[in-house]
């Protein structure tokens, strides 16, 4: 591989930073809430797959905002709608009709198996109406006094009170309980396990399975893909037992894994699934996804001020006709292919440090033995004094979340300079 230089430094542009007025670190950790382990840069512009600190060096951005910047940064097209966007009509309240929202939730439901959409601002917020909507179903239609929603260990749902509970991670939920009664956990591929758990719950008392919540790759546990059987023999079991299934598709969705949904790798369809992060490229916003059976909410059951208002949506919609236009999933499959191609490479020749890689598209994980000393934050320090910024999947998987956009050359450098970072983390 053709080892790249590490940092270059890019042209000044004119909103550049001043040599010597370099970002203030301390006003900014005096005013904001410590509720993130920062890395010590201040990233202020960016340009398709690249982005500048405020001391000009530049870095190949393999995070994308956590899987969330489809287009990249200053895309044309989002651009020049958020700009037209503004200048016309930017909010207003879901009390009235919004053109925008409107035609985004059409193309949703043309190019899914979904019938209905609900607008909010994020995957949390979508996942939170998710179970509204199973709780509300099995309560009006299943007849359960109790329903119980089954979600898998190692899952991540979200930071709301109900989303932490979803989660099949202890660390998200330590000191925030009590928590939201009505969740069960469960081993993600296992069949058996679920099963098990129907038969407990559904025991002839209150409590009975309403919803099954799952991703169909685990983003935040580990890049863990969902196996095929294990879903269809999954759809067959809610069929027959009348339960919902819920895909969280808020990391996954929308082209990430070389498909439009995540669930498309799969073989199913879900009743129910939620979409947010890579939707409007950057522009916050979540959607709600449902099939017409099970659209239960009536006018005052659910609501967001700021729900597919018309910048949102204006730029949701962009992002996704320019997935189309510009032939993207052929992209990430084709990128995706390459990077794990390359790291796959990369594992075998470093096979004392690394067990595997794994992942669809342009979500893939690099994933380090239990037994070296070496954690993903190691790693994703040294990928950025390269110039590589990174993201971990805990401790011990490196994830690779890049721009759908982005080109084989760049991820060629990418390999060369994860393989720099891993050689002198390693000495």
């Amino acid at each position: 591989m053709t080892v790249e230089t590490p940092i270059k430094t890019a042209p000044a542009p004119a909103t550049a930073s001043v040599p010597g007025n370099e970002f203030d670190t301390s006003e900014f950790d005096a005013a904001v809430m410590g509720t993130y382990g920062r890395f010590p840069i201040a990233l202020e512009r960016g340009e398709g797959c690249l982005v500048w600190d405020t001391e000009g060096r530049e870095y190949l951005d393999f995070v994308a905002g956590i899987a969330t910047c489809t287009l990249g940064h200053a895309h044309p097209a989002l651009v020049e709608t958020v700009s037209r966007q503004i200048k016309t009509l930017h909010h207003v309240s879901n009390l009235y009709y919004i053109p925008e929202q409107g035609n985004l939730a059409k193309w949703l439901v043309e190019n899914s198996c979904a019938d209905r959409a609900f607008f909010c601002n994020s995957g949390a917020e979508a996942n939170e109406g998710a179970i509204k909507l199973a709780r509300k179903y099995a309560h009006t239609v299943l007849d359960i006094e109790e329903p119980v929603i089954l979600t898998a260990q190692a899952s991540f749902h979200g930071r709301t009170l109900a989303t932490i509970t979803a989660t099949g991670q202890p660390k998200y939920q330590k000191n925030f309980d009590p928590l939201v009664p009505g969740f069960y956990y469960v081993p993600f591929n296992d069949i058996e396990a679920i099963r098990s758990a129907i038969a407990e719950l559904d025991g002839g008392g209150k409590r009975r399975v309403g919803a099954i919540m799952l991703e169909a790759l685990q983003g935040e546990g580990g890049v863990r893909p969902g196996d095929a059987d294990y879903f269809q023999e999954l759809r067959s079991l809610c069929d027959s037992k009348g339960i919902l299934l819920i895909l969280d598709e808020v990391q996954v969705g929308l082209g990430r894994t070389g498909k439009l949904w995540g669930y498309e790798n799969l073989g199913i369809e879900p009743d129910i699934f939620t979409s947010a992060k890579g939707l409007a490229g950057g522009i916050p916003i979540g959607a709600l996804l449902c099939k017409s059976f099970c659209d239960v909410f009536k006018p005052g059951d659910h609501a967001s001020t700021f729900g597919g208002n018309p910048f949102a949506s204006a730029a949701a919609l962009t992002v996704c006709q320019t997935l189309e236009q510009e032939n993207l999933l052929a992209n990430v499959r084709e990128r995706g292919e390459q990077l794990r191609t390359g790291l796959r490479a990369i594992a075998a020749k470093y096979e004392s440090l690394f067990s595997e890689v794994r992942g669809w598209g342009l979500i893939n994980g690099l994933v380090l033995r239990e037994d070296v000393e070496l954690n993903s934050i190691d790693l994703v320090k040294a990928a950025m004094s390269e110039g590589l910024l990174l993201v971990p999947a805990g401790p011990k998987v490196l994830r690779f979340v890049p721009p759908l956009i982005v080109s084989a050359e760049e991820v060629d450098r990418a390999l060369s300079l994860i393989e720099r970072a891993i050689v002198k983390s390693a000495s």
